[in-house]
């Protein structure tokens, strides 16, 4: 069984996470800049000298495609480990039971198509 694991992490913590999932092997990480809240609910700032609340946080969104559920776990457990502050904000992760992926150069589905191989 192949899992997406999806991160939710302080845009400061995205370098460290990124180095830190290339050192135990994980070669594919597709990263976006998002926002949103949680128990936070932005704060306050203040604009032209006027007091706003800024309700939606920047964020960095991690999504990653694992081969098997001892990657899925040694993912979770590097990203926990590298981006928690223990601060409120830390973030979320979620994963996804994926049945198939298709590697578009080469036709080739399933664990094949997430394995780098040079030709």
């Amino acid at each position: 069984m192949m899992y997406k694991v999806e991160a939710i992490i302080r845009e400061e913590k995205l370098e460290d996470v990124k180095e830190a999932l290339h050192e135990i092997g994980i070669n594919g990480v597709t990263v976006y800049q998002v926002m949103g809240f949680g128990v936070q609910r932005g704060y306050k700032t203040v604009v032209r000298g006027q007091e706003v609340d800024a309700t939606l946080l920047p964020k960095i969104k991690l999504e990653i495609v694992v081969s098997s559920e001892e990657w899925k776990e040694k993912t979770i457990g590097k990203i926990q480990e590298i981006a928690r502050t223990g601060e409120v904000g830390d973030g979320k992760i979620f994963t996804y039971a994926i049945t198939d992926a298709v590697k578009i150069r080469t036709g080739e589905t399933g664990y094949d198509a997430l394995q780098s191989k040079e030709d």
